[in-house]
């Protein structure tokens, strides 16, 4: 077991609360990260860590340790990155996280043609739709749909995703297409939970009084965006859905796009990573990959 590995595991115990967090955080077992401190702690002859049933909490000493080689361990991360980047070599372990559907349909397709072409950088994707914590959780970088709230982090807008309003064509032909918002009152509306305000529907409209939001009911209501796509191919209703998830929906023609005139803002796609003064080869790399792959693809990114 290498010293330096040690060391990482303390910071991240003591950073996470717990040896579970940690060991998810640097990808090793409960049992592993607990050796490995273990390990330290008879290395240094001191108990770093008090350990009970409940809770973990550093001793004197081991606060005062994992103070001082917290700031030792960034140090040589920050020459480590500022070599690699020299070299021109992107090489290492990668952790990425990203929305679930987003991260299905879209984003894997260019991870493995990034795999492809970058042989020495190990990916380690987590797809989630859980929003996570990128230092305490140990992740290089996270892909987000939606104007990132966490002002720590560094956001790079890769592209922009249509909101598109939807429904099959069976479902137009027996109860009308709606050509105003306000049409939509007369409609069954499929919900998407995952939007912040699900049941206001907003359109930016040429009109002197501006944007116009209207509220939408209907029987189907999912947490997810291709649920609500699979329901408006079924001939449900009308659904409000991300242009990542129904672009090939709608190039096949199993739904059509409404009010296309009246498209709410797009979301900003985001590439977030924790601040560096040198960022790592590896990141800026598939950052820049991902922008460029993104860019291309304008039946959605648009």
């Amino acid at each position: 077991m290498d010293r330096l590995d040690c060391d990482r595991m303390l910071i991240a115990v003591l950073d996470s609360g717990s040896f579970a967090g940690a060991a998810r955080r640097l990808g090793v077992s409960p049992g592993q990260a607990s050796k490995l401190v273990s390990r330290l702690e008879a290395d240094l002859g001191v108990q770093l860590i008090k350990r009970t049933t409940r809770a973990l909490s550093p001793t004197e000493v081991g606060q005062a340790y994992y103070e001082r080689v917290r700031l030792l361990i960034e140090e040589f991360d920050t020459l480590d990155a500022s070599v690699r980047n020299a070299s021109g070599a992107p090489a290492g372990r990668l952790r990425l996280t990203a929305p679930l559907s987003f991260g299905k349909i879209q984003l894997m397709p260019l991870l493995l043609a990034f795999a492809d072409a970058f042989p020495d950088i190990q990916l380690d994707v987590n797809l989630s739709d859980r929003v996570m914590n990128l230092v305490d959780e140990g992740f290089d970088m996270a892909v987000r749909v939606g104007k990132p709230s966490d002002s720590s982090l560094i956001a790079r807008k890769l592209c922009d995703a249509r909101i598109d309003v939807i429904a099959a064509p069976a479902y137009l032909d027996a109860h009308g297409e709606p050509t105003q918002p306000e049409q939509l009152a007369a409609h069954e509306c499929i919900v998407d939970d995952n939007f912040r305000d699900p049941l206001n529907w907003r359109f930016r409209t040429l009109r002197p009084k501006g944007d116009v939001t209207v509220t939408v009911a209907g029987r189907l209501r999912f947490s997810n965006g291709e649920a609500c796509l699979a329901a408006a191919e079924a001939g449900f209703g009308i659904a409000r859905v991300p242009s990542f998830i129904a672009a090939a929906s709608l190039r096949e023609g199993r739904v059509r796009r409404i009010m296309r005139d009246s498209d709410d803002a797009p979301l900003g796609i985001y590439a977030l990573y924790p601040p560096a003064r040198h960022l790592a080869l590896k990141v800026r790399t598939l950052v820049d990959f991902l922008a460029n792959g993104f860019r291309a693809d304008s039946a959605w990114s648009g």
